[in-house]
């Protein structure tokens, strides 16, 4: 597939751990029942990518490590460009502290929260603490696929798409994922007009629609396809349209939410088309998070 990226700049931004943040008080789920249990924000040593998006005790959990630039105000320009610039698949490094020196991956942007993703090995998530800092090598923003000018790309590292296993033909990209999401499921973040940071989440009220559909396994990493939402310009529906996305986080209680999924690929004409496979999930494509090389 031919691509722009020899003309992609790479540009470094650098940020830190997220503390998490709680109200302290209960919340009401979907269900009209209380709860109160752990969030977004820090370091998460039992969660990874490549680990079930359902069934923790928890609200919106981020696998691995949670970072921004800027915890006092997540809308400056600063940690919006932080959000930008990092894109799925790059490389970050830690660069204080014990871990100084190792080096993970960008798994996923989370909108509202204003996080950006990271997975590192379980003896390098031991090390960190929440005042280490990571420099990432963002590259991706500005990628096109120059024989498809209508698919748009966003927050996707050149060298991932590479290794997708993406299909051209008949001037179709047929594109490996594990699910088709429908459009109806698609709930918190439509609207949003920021398709270089956020997600928008997979709603989940309705588990008998999860089922029909064969969302109940989802994981962390998993490429999706979600039909008729076109992602170009902004998330909306439109009929013949697709985006292929990854989930980024866990399920959640609140109305209107469920796992996050971060915009890779969309296209308003019937362009992408889905490849269902089990495989088909970033941390066995990079081998990283459940799935790294011992």
């Amino acid at each position: 597939m031919r691509t722009n990226r020899d003309r992609l700049v790479m540009i470094s931004v650098q940020g830190t751990v997220s503390n998490p943040e709680h109200t302290g008080r209960h919340s009401v789920s979907h269900d009209g029942e209380p709860f109160m249990v752990p969030g977004t924000g820090g370091i998460t040593y039992n969660v990874r990518v490549g680990d079930s998006a359902f069934g923790w005790e928890v609200d919106h959990v981020e696998p691995g490590v949670s970072t921004l630039l800027d915890q006092k105000d997540r809308n400056s320009p600063q940690n919006r460009g932080y959000h930008f610039y990092a894109c799925v698949g790059n490389e970050a490094k830690v660069v204080t502290g014990d871990a100084k020196g190792a080096k993970g991956v960008v798994t996923g942007h989370h909108g509202g929260a204003e996080h950006i993703l990271i997975d590192f090995s379980e003896d390098v998530l031991d090390k960190l603490t929440l005042d280490d800092k990571f420099l990432i090598k963002g590259f991706g923003q500005g990628l096109k696929l120059l024989d498809y000018p209508d698919v748009h790309v966003y927050n996707l590292d050149p060298n991932l798409l590479e290794k997708m296993n993406v299909v051209e033909k008949n001037g179709e990209l047929h594109v490996p994922v594990v699910a088709v999401v429908p459009p109806f499921l698609m709930g918190s973040g439509i609207g949003s007009t920021t398709m270089g940071t956020g997600d928008y989440d997979i709603m989940t009220a309705d588990y008998d629609a999860l089922k029909e559909y064969g969302l109940t396994g989802l994981r962390f990493g998993d490429l999706v396809y979600i039909q008729d939402h076109d992602n170009s310009y902004g998330r909306c529906y439109r009929k013949g349209a697709a985006s292929i996305g990854v989930i980024i986080h866990s399920d959640c209680k609140l109305a209107g939410h469920g796992p996050g999924v971060t915009i890779l690929m969309t296209c308003a004409k019937g362009i992408l088309k889905p490849i269902i496979s089990q495989d088909a999930n970033i941390a066995k494509i990079l081998k990283i998070g459940r799935f790294e090389e011992k």
